[in-house]
């Protein structure tokens, strides 16, 4: 299909080497509260998340009336109902991406119908995310793709074929990257059911960048997602677990988005650039000295003494002969009287 293996959503480059990119989902946890929708963007912003994302859809055209989910039923209402309830309105998209263009922070969505895509496209949104339900709708992944706008496509529940053709349809169609997204479509969803190692999968078997759009509790999925690679990371934010919604109580608030994030770039830091190359500069300090061992006299020895095993033993600091030297002193003479405890060192030997 020849998709890039690196690509850049706006002025941020994606892949490889590249810092992961950090996605706050904010879905429907605006509960069709504008204020609240600005607010979670702030919220991201402020947390030094890479994007914010919202979903675009209409209950009437997502499911079928008739349609049941026991997930869903708790609250009182048939899937179309409740979506379209908590639905995000169409003509907050220019309000969206204005407020957060203002935030400097990445505003996108993710359509579910064909019109959402169209209305996406045209408020300048960098990227398309197909969630993981849309993978097997070709027409609308061709849609997305027509925009020539790079997409994201989620992967929850799909088997290797079906992101094949879901890959196929974006190149025909005319999308110049793809990133493929490892989920467990669960809510939430367990740690042992993410899978990690599938991004490995997904980067080898398609060329393209991988990340994960996570849905456990807590951050540390995200974070070790980041630590194998990732090229983005997607993770649900609300600004209350306890505001009323079906996607409040898996999210993480405010708080906790600015430890994620903190957390991945700390994960990135750390996976250094693999050489060994003997002490850090911030080791070659009083700490080096002190914490390495040398040849230490175990009691007071006058000069001329031909040194023995017992007359030394190996203790802290490091300043003077390296243990691996005792076979070498062994033997020889001193040529200076030493005190127990005294550091030995080639001048006295």
């Amino acid at each position: 299909m020849g998709f890039p293996s690196e690509f850049a959503v706006g002025d941020r480059p994606i892949g490889g080497a590249h810092p992961t990119y950090v996605i706050a989902e904010a879905g429907s946890n605006h509960n069709r509260d504008l204020d609240t929708a600005k607010r979670l963007i702030d919220v991201a912003a402020e947390a030094g998340a890479d994007a914010v994302k919202f979903q675009t859809y209409s209950g009437d055209r997502i499911y079928s009336r008739k349609a049941e989910s026991k997930y869903l039923a708790q609250w009182g209402r048939t899937p179309a109902e409740l979506l379209e309830d908590i639905s995000l309105p169409r003509e907050w998209h220019a309000v969206l991406a204005d407020h957060a263009r203002a935030c400097g922070i990445h505003f996108f969505s993710s359509p579910f119908d064909h019109d959402a895509v169209t209305e996406l496209a045209a408020v300048g949104v960098p990227v398309l995310k197909i969630a993981s339900g849309e993978i097997v709708d070709l027409p609308l992944i061709r849609a997305a793709a027509a925009t020539g706008l790079p997409l994201f496509i989620s992967t929850g529940m799909a088997t290797l074929a079906e992101i094949d053709d879901a890959l196929t349809a974006a190149a025909e169609a005319g999308a110049p990257a793809v990133g493929l997204m490892q989920c467990a479509s669960v809510y939430p969803a367990p740690a042992n059911r993410i899978n990690l190692r599938a991004m490995d999968t997904l980067r080898t078997a398609f060329g393209v960048p991988a990340g994960l759009s996570d849905h456990t509790t807590g951050i540390a999925i995200p974070i070790a997602a980041a630590a194998r690679g990732a090229a983005f990371v997607e993770k649900h934010i609300t600004l209350d677990r306890g505001m009323p919604g079906p996607d409040h109580s898996f999210a993480i608030e405010p708080d906790e988005l600015a430890a994620m994030v903190q957390g991945i770039r700390d994960a990135e830091a750390a996976l250094g650039d693999g050489r060994k190359d003997g002490p850090i500069p911030e080791e070659l300090d009083e700490n080096y000295r002190l914490a390495r061992r040398s040849l230490i006299a175990t009691r007071d020895l006058p000069a001329g003494t031909v040194l023995e095993a017992g007359m030394l033993t190996v203790k802290r600091p490091g300043s003077g002969i390296a243990p691996k030297h005792l076979p070498i002193v062994l033997g020889r003479p001193l040529r200076t009287a030493v005190e127990a405890d005294d550091v030995l060192t080639w001048e006295m030997v």
